[in-house]
């Protein structure tokens, strides 16, 4: 929402006069701030762990999915970043080829580009073709005894090439995935938060009927403070939970973050920071279309 914003700064100044502690406290901002949350995405996704960076939300998305599904293994897509942990550096082939190398529970999906991928713009049916490329990794990886926990993607690929993947292929991806007893992670920690303008969630392009089983988010989240959520199913935290572990994050949901992350929606609902995205993104669109037009050497505008 912008450099120092007065709402912020605020929020932040106003719940540290206060009080701040670590989690293990009650405070009903954790409470607001995930009811807040909650607004903003599909009905089945009511259950909110936060914690302090997008790092630690993938991270935890990838532990979930492994507890719920009682599986290891991961796609992802070529080109991808979700993190710098140790775990997720393993699930980032941006990463892992200039390191390690790839592991053998991941899995690496092309990703659906119809500018520049195996199936462009002329071809019959891209979201089927690249859909199909999914589950044949599937297959592929259970002729070998592997098992699916999750297919782990960014609603649209920011590393990859700002990629906006056709409309339905998460649906056709989805259901090869839960098919196989895996969950769809959607990672919304660069283009969550009213950032593609049309929705306040990008996964949200692919249409009113795509939901992910889990969706992180962080960066924007805070407006530069460390905060960052997983939302998920009551049918995945309980499994979760049944664990015995408990989930516990010392600053992760802390009053003065909350506070912080209440006033951000605030911000962004009180300036119509959405609709605006939406304008100027638009109006940038027709202006670089222009250019595309004069200038041979632009292929793609996105």
């Amino acid at each position: 929402v912008g450099h120092c914003h007065p709402d912020i700064v605020k929020a932040a100044h106003e719940q540290n006069q206060l009080l701040n502690t670590n989690s293990r406290y009650l405070h009903d901002n954790l409470v607001d701030y995930a009811e807040r949350l909650s607004k903003t995405l599909p009905e089945k996704l009511c259950i909110f762990y936060f914690l302090n960076s997008g790092s630690e939300a993938n991270d935890l998305a990838l532990r979930l999915a492994r507890q719920y599904t009682k599986h290891e293994d991961v796609i992802v897509l070529d080109h991808a970043y979700h993190g710098h942990l140790t775990s997720l550096i393993d699930i980032s082939p941006y990463k892992f080829r200039n390191l390690e190398g790839q592991k053998e529970w991941v899995h690496v999906a092309p990703v659906p580009d119809t500018y520049r991928g195996l199936y462009r713009e002329d071809h019959e049916d891209p979201v089927t073709a690249y859909a199909t490329e999914v589950k044949n990794i599937i297959e592929q990886a259970h002729e070998r005894g592997r098992k699916i926990a999750a297919f782990f993607v960014e609603s649209l690929p920011s590393v990859g090439g700002q990629i906006i993947p056709p409309a339905g292929y998460f649906q056709k991806v989805a259901e090869h995935v839960h098919k196989a007893g895996g969950v769809f992670i959607a990672d919304e920690i660069q283009v969550g938060f009213g950032r593609v303008g049309k929705h306040f969630w990008a996964f949200q392009l692919q249409g009113e009927d795509f939901i992910p089983d889990i969706v992180t988010m962080g960066k924007p989240i805070g407006n530069g403070h460390p905060l960052a959520c997983v939302a998920t199913t009551k049918e995945i935290a309980e499994a979760f939970a049944a664990t015995g572990v408990e989930y516990f994050n010392t600053f992760g949901g802390n009053p003065v973050s909350c506070a912080i992350g209440l006033a951000v929606l605030d911000v962004i609902e009180k300036e119509h920071l959405q609709a605006h995205a939406t304008e100027v993104g638009n109006f940038l669109m027709k202006l670089l279309k222009e250019q595309k037009m004069k200038h041979p050497i632009i292929g793609d505008v996105r």
